[in-house]
């Protein structure tokens, strides 16, 4: 699975907040947000802690990405 965090980046950015701003603001490790940083996934409690925290939607920060020759597999 191949997920891209570039929306949260972005908000961030929107919102004047560093990276670490997040992490101390919400409570998580700086391993989960290096995770992030690498498009690994993360747990549904820490999604649900950043959109809280932004006052936004899952989809706002968090895009699903297909790896692949660009077909659909159909």
């Amino acid at each position: 699975m191949a997920v891209s965090y570039n929306g949260l980046w972005k908000l961030l950015i929107d919102k004047n907040m560093k990276k670490m701003d997040l992490v101390e603001k919400i409570g998580i490790s700086s391993s989960t947000l290096a995770k992030m940083s690498k498009g690994e996934t993360v747990s549904m409690t820490i999604m649900e802690k950043i959109c809280e925290e932004l006052n936004c939607d899952f989809g706002d920060i968090i895009n699903y990405e297909r790896k692949g020759d660009g077909q659909d597999g159909v």
